[in-house]
């Protein structure tokens, strides 16, 4: 009885384990990738009941070629049924595993090698990918963030710093938030990023009628959770990511203008959601309450489904 009771456990165990789906996302370990994998991953994981998700690092290149060239995995982990990366340094791993592992490879951003080699291929329309059966143009770049239930007059200001593409107007960045939260009665919080100036944090930490947070003293997973509950978002334009990522935390979306050194891809990607009237550009605000756009982005719920319609989650080549 005993055995046989045994025997049925360890059957349904392992009846168990092989419904389970693996993912494997390859990181170069860069925030922002990573990021973007998890988007899609976890976006799986909703729509399918039991999905497992593991890192990996990317072989070197020289381990990257060999294995690709013999068409042997040399990863020690088990075999998954999905392959995820963004990254130039992921692409060569990703292709070496998809070839010793048989099994799809997602590559999300433009690759720096054929297009043809990869099964799918997510491209931000800001980056304008071809037209071809495996590649998906995508609103921006996915990402991990979700709605949750709103706080009511709830705010959110977030703060940018100069890049390579954007200047930095602190005088007329401070003096647009002390407006907005002048003229919008709500409740504000503001948080920086790296990038932030040290000048500008302390002027920040100086405005009366907002609790500034500096990125410095958030803890991991913060900005998420607190999007998620806000009902309203301004975002410096240097921050594109950002707009992208309070866009699908279901957030109305303002735009603070920062002066443009060049013109950009990505700056040219946020100029169309201001034209489709997704955001709000300050120039065009007039002290109204921001509202959400009607149409919410889940760019990391659509590629999942595509992805499961073209039947690439667990397929085997």
């Amino acid at each position: 009885m005993i055995a046989s009771s045994s025997g049925r456990s360890n059957t349904q165990a392992i009846n168990a384990r092989a419904t389970v789906k693996r993912i494997v996302i390859v990181s170069d370990g860069k925030p922002g990738h990573l990021n973007q994998s998890l988007g899609l991953a976890e976006a799986l994981q909703r729509l399918l009941p039991e999905v497992e998700i593991e890192t990996l690092p990317p072989f070197t290149r020289g381990v990257a070629l060999k294995a690709l060239l013999l068409g042997r995995s040399s990863a020690q982990i088990a075999k998954p049924d999905l392959l995820i990366g963004a990254g130039h340094a992921t692409h060569l791993t990703l292709l070496a595993l998809k070839r010793g592992w048989r099994v799809p490879a997602v590559v999300l951003m433009k690759p720096s090698l054929p297009l043809s080699l990869f099964d799918l291929c997510l491209i931000p329309e800001h980056d304008s990918p071809p037209s071809q059966g495996n590649v998906v143009a995508t609103r921006g770049a996915l990402n991990r963030m979700r709605p949750g239930e709103k706080t009511s007059d709830s705010g959110m200001i977030l703060v940018g710093g100069p890049s390579k593409h954007s200047g930095w107007d602190e005088t007329g960045l401070i003096r647009a938030i002390e407006r907005i939260v002048s003229e919008d009665g709500r409740s504000w919080r503001a948080t920086s990023s790296r990038r932030t100036p040290a000048e500008t944090e302390a002027k920040l930490a100086q405005l009366s009628g907002l609790e500034f947070i500096p990125a410095a003293q958030t803890p991991s997973g913060w900005l998420p959770q607190q999007l998620a509950v806000t009902e309203c978002c301004w975002v410096s334009a240097d921050s594109v990511s950002m707009v992208y990522e309070a866009l699908s935390a279901g957030c109305a979306v303002g735009v603070l203008p920062v002066p443009q050194l060049k013109q950009n891809r990505l700056q040219a990607g946020l100029q169309q959601l201001i034209d489709a009237k997704r955001v709000v550009a300050l120039e065009q605000w007039r002290g109204e309450a921001l509202q959400p756009d009607a149409e919410p982005l889940d760019e990391a719920g659509r590629c999942a489904r595509e992805l499961l319609a073209r039947g690439l989650f667990g397929a085997q080549a």
